[in-house]
């Protein structure tokens, strides 16, 4: 077993944090990425502080062949060593005169790490060669990328089903790999079937035949990956294989953040660079963007919901001691404590919400009940305040002060589809404001009855209000509600606003889309003046 430090900033190696987003993350349904987004990744991945990034598989595809000879050029890696991914040699081959081998060693990544078959049928059936062979396949392979100057590890592939099937071959795989050189065996669980118990029986059996330094490779088909990795770890294994947000193929992999964050605050392991676990929700969200796929919001650790909190009762809690309900403090990861409001909520949550907000509410218990009255009566409407903070502070100042925060008011609105006859469509809209006792009547064309409201009000409030010109529409959800059916149900909208510095959200419920969008524009209006600093004014 190699014990001495290889990583660039100096840490210990008895520890590896190994990401394989660029290769078996990329195998994702639904993720494409280009060679400039493998580049971005990695330096993601770098920054964070993870000790390995498996780049993909140079020779197999022109793609991982550019992508590590443009990292070996561009990225000055301080944390990481970059790792090509291969297989073994052929069978009846040899090695030294593999091209796919050939290509790993042209790679230069210092690290290599190769696939083997580890269970029986695989060896017979996908290879079409006999036991032994394989074994003279990985033996010859790590040998020689040894003798080249390579750092090797191998991902002994469906290795629990071919434990369970033939335990003596399973084991000799791992022998032959680590007598060849290998720092690394590493336990791959690749149909994702595995639970917890099985795996760490499966690694403390094998650690205790072998001696080889155990990883763990494992796919969350079960919905186990994460707890199949501590379970590996508890009996034994020092290298854990992950991919950020947990991409990967069918239902994706091991989830690297919610790994990273546990071997750090529960285990007590450092593994990654100092400070470098308070970026780990902006990294996550950072290649989420890169992907091209939406953060998800209940990620543990980095979810913008990990420590979002609805009901009453665990929000008095939490004004007591956020301890209560919280495993840990959610600035430790980088990501913070949220409140909910919703007709579940009770004073405490909106004494909570309030002072996030910035309005300290824990002296006036006479407001804090009109506004949770006032809630639970707009929710029984179809509003909802868990994603619409920006309604809800406009709520709350209009209870606080006696009267709405108000800049212009609507005096009526008009927005007209037309159907014509080549096949094209025309929206217009009309809208009639009073502000700053002025009457404004001003119209719009847009690509929607929406967009043409919106344009309407703009083109007819910014000469009074300029910070409008600064506001974009970046977001807008349309809910169907309860109760009545079909066309005559109501409707709640969600609108997502933005003036290039933040943005903000605001709802609005009708008797048809159009209506209710029309209330969340006018308060996204509303809000993005008051956050822009303009005094309210008579309409």
């Amino acid at each position: 077993m190699t014990t001495q430090s290889t990583a660039p900033d100096g840490r210990s190696d008895a520890f590896h944090v190994f990401d394989t987003t660029l290769r078996d993350g990329a195998q994702r349904e639904g993720i494409n990425l280009t060679v400039a987004d493998k580049l971005a990744i990695a330096r993601y991945l770098d920054e964070f502080g993870v000790g390995f990034i498996e780049g993909g598989w140079p020779g197999a595809n022109p793609r991982d062949t550019e992508f590590f000879a443009r990292a070996r050029k561009e990225i000055d890696f301080r944390h990481a060593q970059l790792v090509a991914f291969g297989s073994t040699r052929k069978a009846g081959g040899d090695a030294a005169s593999d091209p796919q081998v050939r290509g790993l060693v042209e790679s230069g990544a210092p690290v290599v790490t190769l696939v083997a078959k580890s269970h029986d049928r695989h060896v017979e059936l996908a290879l079409r060669t006999t036991l032994e062979e394989n074994l003279e396949m990985i033996r010859d392979t790590v040998s020689y990328l040894r003798e080249q100057g390579r750092r090797v590890f191998v991902d002994c592939e469906h290795f629990f089903d071919g434990y369970r099937a033939n335990p003596d071959y399973a084991l000799s795989v791992v022998r032959t790999a680590a007598g060849a050189g290998a720092d690394v065996v590493v336990l791959c669980d690749t149909n994702g079937g595995m639970l917890p118990a099985q795996v760490h029986t499966v690694v403390t059996e094998v650690l205790a035949a072998t001696g080889a330094r155990l990883g763990i490779h494992t796919q969350d088909d079960s919905g186990c990956a994460v707890a199949n990795t501590f379970a590996a770890v508890d009996a034994g294994a020092t290298h854990v294989q992950c991919t950020a947000n947990g991409y990967g193929e069918r239902v994706g992999n091991c989830n690297l953040f919610p790994v990273v964050a546990a071997l750090e605050l529960k285990y007590d392991r450092r593994v990654l660079p100092p400070g470098a676990l308070a970026e780990m929700t902006r990294i996550s969200h950072a290649i989420a963007e890169v992907v091209n796929l939406a953060p998800s919001t209940h990620q543990p650790y980095v979810g913008v919901s990990a420590f979002a909190h609805k009901g009453g009762l665990h929000a008095s809690a939490i004004k007591v001691d956020p301890d209560l309900y919280q495993h840990i403090d959610p600035e430790v990861v980088g990501n913070t404590m949220r409140m909910l409001v919703s007709d579940m909520a009770g004073r405490a949550s909106v004494e909570l919400k309030g002072k996030e907000l910035g309005f300290d509410l824990s002296g006036d218990r006479d407001l804090v009940g009109r506004v949770v009255a006032r809630v639970k009566e707009r929710e029984l409407q179809g509003y909802t305040y868990e994603a619409a903070d920006a309604s809800f502070e406009l709520m709350l100042r209009a209870e606080a002060e006696g009267r709405p925060v108000s800049y212009f008011r609507t005096e009526s609105w008009r927005a007209i589809v037309e159907d014509r006859p080549d096949g094209s469509h025309a929206n217009e809209a009309t809208v009639k404001l009073w502000a700053k006792g002025e009457r404004i009547v001003a119209t719009g064309e847009g690509n929607g009855p929406v967009n043409a409201l919106d344009l309407a009000m703009r083109a007819g409030l910014e000469r009074i209000y300029p910070p409008l010109a600064s506001f974009q529409l970046v977001d807008y959800k349309v809910r169907i509600l309860e109760g009545k059916q079909g066309t005559e149900s109501t409707t709640r909208v969600l609108i997502t606003t933005s003036d290039g510095s933040g943005d903000w959200s605001t709802v609005g419920v009708g008797e048809n889309v159009i209506a209710a969008s029309w209330h969340a524009l006018a308060d996204a209006y509303t809000y993005g003046l008051l956050r822009a600093g303009v005094e309210p004014a008579e309409a």
